[in-house]
């Protein structure tokens, strides 16, 4: 991932997530200022979404809806 170092980020889950594990489910990292790191909990080594803070913001809020 190109400039950012994500190693060692604290990924998070959704308070959505089911306890079984079977779910699908997006992790998001703090600490990047202005992205929101999100990625596949079911694949931690895998590819990583690099969101805009806005465009993070306005997903959330679509997806309240």
């Amino acid at each position: 991932m190109r400039g950012y170092d994500l190693t060692n980020a604290s990924w998070r889950k959704s308070s959505y997530s089911g306890g079984s594990g079977g779910e699908d489910c997006l992790e998001v990292a703090d600490g990047v200022p202005g992205l929101v790191p999100v990625r596949d909990s079911k694949v931690a080594d895998g590819p990583v979404l690099l969101l805009g803070a806005t465009a993070w913001a306005n997903f959330i809020g679509a997806v309240r809806l």
